[in-house]
């Protein structure tokens, strides 16, 4: 069974940034993928980052270049750089973990961005 909780959502203006943050309840070197995920209202949940036990990360070309996912080992932490951010990234965002052949789920953070 592994944990997750999303943290960092808010408001922000739109070509502003957000951190946010996913804290797992295992050790993070033994899970096989972390990802994020997003859901707007009226839209099906899509994928927007992932990075893989190796270290190599997967972008949703809509936010590459903008978003970037890294991980901390020693807290056991995901977290997703959000930079220069659209209206049109508004939406709950849900951390991923892929752990023994089962995709676990976060809460999902609401992030807001004003035009």
């Amino acid at each position: 069974q592994v944990q997750l909780v999303e943290s960092g959502g808010g408001l922000v203006q739109a070509g502003g940034s957000l951190r946010l943050s996913c804290a797992v309840s295992v050790r993070i070197s033994s899970i096989n993928a972390m990802g994020w995920y997003r859901q707007a209202p009226g839209k099906q949940r899509e994928f927007v980052a992932r990075i893989i036990r190796g270290g190599s990360t997967e972008y949703a070309d809509s936010v590459k270049g903008r978003f970037t996912i890294s991980r901390d080992n020693a807290k056991d932490t995901v977290s997703l750089q959000m930079n220069s951010l659209k209206p049109e990234d508004a939406a709950i965002y849900y951390c991923s973990a892929d752990y023994i052949r089962i995709r676990y789920w976060g809460q999902g953070t609401q992030v807001t961005v004003s035009s």
